[in-house]
């Protein structure tokens, strides 16, 4: 029987072979830069590695140790969750409320405005304005407004009270977060045949809303799924915002995150098994909520 299977799979392969041809160099790129180095993680994962000295394995000790003695994990998973359970739904579906606006406009006007609504995604570094928006002394531009407005007499130390700091990270990610998946939803809204609202009309639909339930989202199910699945990636691998506007490590470890704690171990501590381990929990993570996003979306 298996052998019968894995006949009928390479006469697939020989029948197909220019297809798999054309795919060879992404499969190749894809098996060296991805597959392979989650694997080697993995394996790291259970050893006791310093980059000087050779793995030692280890067995199960990284990972009892993350949960049962690193106080620091579990902060940084609950900040985690609570930046992706917030943010995460919230860009998905600001990027397709707006994706679908700026698909009504006309051609030019269209091109304009997805331009200066992705344009705070072409940076990495734009974020950093945000320093002087939230700076905490009377200069900085949101306290200046408050405090000549009356609301406040003291200048409010945003990016530095651990009360607030996560929630201010927050909404720079939401401002930052019409990347991909906006444009990915702008293109879906591009490649839907006019003929389908055309049949909705005579089948009843009568609004804009309608033709938006009943025909625009089901005919953008690729998009919806890829959309989710960046979003859901991006929020979970917040780090780069949190060190460079508030600091590494942030105050009481209010905004660290599980791809700060991995970097610290792996880049400044060089626990490279450690950290492998957290590698392997955050992989875990994605790989579980996407594949639950992916159902729900699949879903009729």
């Amino acid at each position: 029987m298996r052998n019968k299977k894995l006949k009928n799979i390479w006469k697939e392969i020989k029948k197909n072979k220019e297809s798999y041809l054309l795919i060879l160099p992404y499969f190749t790129l894809f098996l060296i830069f991805i597959v392979i180095p989650v694997l080697f993680g993995a394996i790291l994962s259970f050893t006791n590695y310093n980059i000087i000295q050779s793995p030692k394995f280890i067995g199960w000790s990284n990972y009892r140790r993350l949960f049962l003695e690193d106080d620091i994990f579990l902060i940084a998973i609950q900040n985690t969750f609570k930046f992706a359970l917030i943010t995460g739904p919230i860009s998905y579906f600001a990027c397709l409320l707006f994706a679908w606006l700026i698909n009504e406009l006309s051609p030019k006007i269209r091109a304009i405005t997805t331009l200066l609504y992705y344009a705070p995604a072409l940076s990495s570094a734009i974020f950093f304005i945000w320093t002087y928006i939230f700076s905490g002394d009377v200069y900085g531009f949101l306290n200046g407004i408050l405090i000549n407005l009356g609301i406040i007499k003291e200048p409010i130390y945003w990016l530095q009270d651990p009360n607030i700091n996560l929630y201010v990270l927050m909404i720079i990610q939401l401002w930052m977060s019409l990347g991909t998946s906006f444009l990915a939803f702008i293109a879906g809204f591009q490649t839907i045949d006019r003929s389908l609202y055309e049949a909705g009309a005579i089948d009843g639909i009568r609004n804009r809303w309608q033709e938006l339930w009943y025909i625009t989202l089901p005919s953008m199910k690729p998009q919806l799924i890829f959309g989710a699945i960046m979003q859901v990636t991006t929020s979970f691998a917040v780090a780069d915002i949190s060190a460079n506007l508030i600091g590494f490590p942030s105050p009481l470890y209010s905004a660290h995150t599980i791809v700060l704690h991995m970097w610290d171990y792996g880049s400044i501590r060089y626990e490279m098994g450690y950290a492998s381990s957290i590698a392997v929990i955050l992989f875990l993570i994605t790989v579980t909520i996407n594949q639950g996003v992916r159902r729900i979306l699949r879903s009729d």
